[in-house]
């Protein structure tokens, strides 16, 4: 039985590998169109095209893989596990948005390697792999890239899968009859998968994961570092906490591109009702922040900037906050949040998509959520 969901696997994987090689080179053009969009990082974008930035030290490597910024944050306490258990080991860490780059590199071990990660087609794999030869890989969440892990297995690097998680969204597309032999192949290759829940326990068995290869560790999130972590942003985070010390607070946090116009309304009619209310606006890119912040002042509102240092002086009631390495010191300031999240429209509902990763990163830091 089991040979025959390997084989259906093996040949999903041969179709999967060959769109994958065929659209490379449009890949490649949409790297650079990122770039120029200021979604990929200007002089290290070619590393996601596996092409290293950094020399590989000598000796034993192991690979964590974050997707973006909650899951890199998530990583580094098991990183640090590794170095204070395995000084000799060297550390490789890599993502896929600039987001994270500009907040980890600052929480990193000073030992610790960070590269971006390679889009998964055929040669940007080989490439990244044949250069950092890493003994391990440890992907945190969901992370479940056909050409990565079949080269890794291939290539005989163990895999672990950390914080295992999937979206019901995802579970239901890897689910399908006519692809549910993939996911199957994929988890087989897994030396360990931790979920970071019994549910989604459960689902990774449906999707046919070797049972005894899953052992339930909890949620990563949950032992984030606080911002307290970090002495160097005590001063800026507690002149702030003075500011909104009298004042009613809350927070829009991770915002799309156009989102903020719904934020600003809300934020209008909380006021009649919370004339001393203050309002944090936190985008999920820093120059979309800096934007909302120009169309603001255009408009004559006033507003203070996070990345100018200004202070909320009287007749100021909105916060823009546009630099990420600041935005989880940020998290232990208000002590209330509104995040908005998109509603997408169904054939048959309207949808919101609340993800539940996102909870659990305020959550761990004692904030109550208004969905």
């Amino acid at each position: 039985m089991f040979k025959m969901w390997a084989g259906k696997g093996e040949v999903l994987y041969k179709l999967y590998r060959a769109l994958t090689y065929g659209l490379s080179p449009l890949v490649h053009l949409h790297l650079r169109w990122r770039k120029f969009r200021g979604l990929e990082h200007v002089q290290r974008w070619p590393e996601r095209l596996g092409r290293p930035s950094l020399p590989r030290p000598v000796g034993h490597l192991i690979w964590f893989h974050a997707v973006s910024l909650g899951e890199g944050i998530a990583a580094i306490p098991v990183i640090k596990c590794c170095l204070d258990r395995r000084p000799d080991v060297t550390i490789l860490l890599t993502s896929t948005t600039i987001s994270a780059f500009e907040v980890i590199k600052n929480r990193l071990p000073d030992n610790v390697l960070y590269q971006f990660a390679p889009v998964d087609t055929p040669a940007a794999v080989e490439t990244f792999l044949g250069y950092w030869k890493p003994n391990a890989i440890l992907l945190i969440e969901s992370e479940l890239w056909p050409n990565l892990i079949m080269s890794a297995a291939r290539n005989g690097i163990a895999l672990a899968l950390l914080n295992a998680r999937m979206s019901t969204k995802s579970f239901k597309r890897w689910s399908l009859p006519v692809v549910l032999h993939l996911p199957s192949l994929l988890l087989s290759k897994f030396a360990l998968i931790a979920p970071l829940s019994n549910t989604q326990a459960i689902n990774f068995q449906l999707l046919q994961a070797p049972p005894l290869v899953i052992n339930f560790s909890g949620d990563l999130k949950y032992i984030i570092e606080g911002a307290n972590s970090y002495e160097e942003e005590n001063s800026s985070l507690q002149e702030l906490q003075n500011q909104l010390m009298r004042r009613k607070v809350w927070l829009a946090s991770s915002l799309h591109k156009g989102e903020e116009k719904i934020m600003i309304r809300v934020h209008e009619v909380l006021k009649e009702i919370h004339p001393d209310l203050v309002t944090i606006i936190a985008s999920r890119h820093p120059h979309h922040g800096r934007d909302i912040a120009l169309e603001l002042k255009k408009k004559g509102i006033g507003i203070a900037v996070r990345s100018q240092h200004e202070e909320l002086l009287p007749g100021i009631d909105i916060y823009i906050v546009d630099t990420l390495d600041w935005i989880f010191h940020l998290f232990s300031a208000p002590r209330r949040s509104l995040k908005q999240k998109k509603r997408k429209e169904s054939k048959k509902e309207k949808v919101p998509l609340g993800v539940e990763t996102d909870r659990i990163d305020l959550l761990s830091f004692g904030w109550f959520l208004c969905y």
